[in-house]
C-alpha cells in the first residue's frame, strides 16, 4: 500500500504519477509492495489527452462529410466522393 499522486481532468480520466510515501509491508529502500493508494490527487481543469484526441477526430470527421456534401452538389468529382465514402 504505497502512496502516489494522481491526475484527476475534468471528465474523469485520470492517471497515476509520482511515487511520494512508502509504506511498512516494504522494506527495501526505493521499491514499492504493488499496491498503490491515492497520496494526493491534483485537479486539472483542462480536457485529458484522450478527450483532445477524439475532439480532433471528430471534426476532422465533420470536415470530410462538408466536404463530400459540397462535392456532390458540385457534381464533378464522382471518383473522390467515391473512394471518401469507402473510409
Amino acid at each position: 500500500m504505497c502512496y502516489f499522486e494522481q491526475t484527476r481532468w475534468r471528465c474523469g480520466f485520470w492517471k497515476w504519477g509520482n511515487f511520494r510515501q512508502q509504506c511498512n509491508k516494504e522494506y527495501r529502500t526505493g521499491e514499492t509492495c504493488g499496491l498503490k493508494l491515492v497520496y494526493d490527487t491534483n485537479f486539472k481543469d483542462d480536457k485529458c489527452k484522450l478527450c483532445d484526441q477524439i475532439e480532433k477526430k471528430q471534426r476532422r470527421y465533420h470536415k470530410m462529410r462538408q466536404d463530400v456534401d459540397r462535392w456532390r452538389r458540385e457534381g464533378n468529382r464522382r471518383a473522390t466522393i467515391e473512394k471518401t465514402d469507402t473510409i
